[in-house]
């Protein structure tokens, strides 16, 4: 009866500390509206994890990882967002408005992160950027105002250019203020410019030859979940008809795009920890501000550059974070 009493004492307590580890044990939901395995969608996952370490939260110990990958379909990123608030995570990092959205139409009390979001305040996902008043805060992607610099850069590069295809999603609050931006830009440097959208890749490869009829014309590709999707498919195109492109994001030169101007991205994930981790800490989403870029990077593919027959400018080259050659 003593030993009896003496094995139960001893499991009781290894057990102990094994429920308060339990207890302690974070569940973070991702939802990242990418195919899986796809290396952008990959690289912010892995950006994100490498800050949770730094900041002491590892996964399988204290934490564990809900991802969630959605093919970029709006039916398969609403399935992903209902599942992933159903698991009852403490935190849920989403990847752009496309994530961001569905995931608000599921939970008003979950927190929410969310990085690279053009417009949160017009999108309705917070009440302001200082006092976001809800369940969601991040980072926007960059401040609007660089939208115009997309059609300067382009015509630095390239000066013979005097139409411009802008590949935008109508749908998105944020690509009409950057195209209103761009619009900016016409009469100093006298563009033309024709919308494209780019929601659709039959749609894209037709209105892009269709642009590509006529001489002397470029592309601006505005951001936007669809233009990240379709990214392979634009810089074939571009390449194609010998257009000269601009780009928001660097993994479009990475992919042989001619030249990029935008946030370092992966930087908004490294960041988006720090705001997971206080909010895993107790503290709220509401009183969290919405938080601009504060990494802005110009890259220039020169190999592109030298097949599109263009020799960059000393000054733009001067300028770049990075040159692909």
């Amino acid at each position: 009866m003593k030993r009896r009493a003496f094995i139960a004492g001893i499991c009781a307590a290894t057990a102990v500390p094994g429920v308060a580890r339990a207890e302690q044990t974070k569940l973070v939901g991702l939802l990242i509206p990418f195919a899986p395995g796809d290396a952008t969608g990959q690289d912010r996952v892995d950006a994100f994890l490498t800050g949770m370490r730094e900041l002491g939260w590892v996964d399988g110990r204290n934490m564990r990882v809900d991802l969630r990958w959605a093919n970029g379909g709006s039916d398969d990123i609403r399935k992903q967002a209902a599942e992933l608030v159903a698991s009852a995570p403490d935190v849920i990092i989403a990847n752009g408005s496309a994530g961001v959205g569905p995931l608000l139409k599921v939970t008003r009390t979950v927190p929410i992160v969310f990085a690279i979001v053009p417009d949160p305040v017009g999108a309705g996902f917070v009440e302001s950027l200082a006092k976001p008043g809800g369940n969601a805060t991040g980072f926007l992607m960059f401040e609007t105002s660089i939208s115009g610099k997309w059609l300067e850069i382009l015509k630095e590069i390239a000066s013979g250019v005097t139409r411009a295809a802008v590949l935008h999603d109508p749908t998105l609050m944020a690509n009409a203020a950057q195209f209103v931006l761009i619009q900016s830009k016409m009469p100093s440097l006298g563009v033309e410019l024709t919308p494209i959208d780019v929601r659709d890749s039959n749609e894209i490869e037709r209105a892009i030859a269709d642009f590509a009829r006529l001489p002397d014309g470029g592309l601006i590709v505005t951001a936007s979940s669809s233009s990240v999707i379709h990214r392979d498919l634009i810089v074939r195109l571009a390449a194609r008809h010998g257009l000269p492109a601009i780009y928001p994001a660097r993994y479009f030169p990475d992919v042989g795009g001619l030249v990029s101007y935008g946030p370092d991205l992966l930087d908004q994930y490294r960041r988006a920890a720090g705001y997971a981790d206080r909010i895993l800490k107790g503290e709220k989403p509401a009183v969290l501000p919405v938080q601009a870029p504060t990494k802005y990077e110009l890259v220039v593919n020169l190999k592109t550059a030298k097949a599109l027959g263009l020799t960059v400018p000393p000054t733009l080259l001067a300028r770049a974070d990075e040159v692909i050659e």
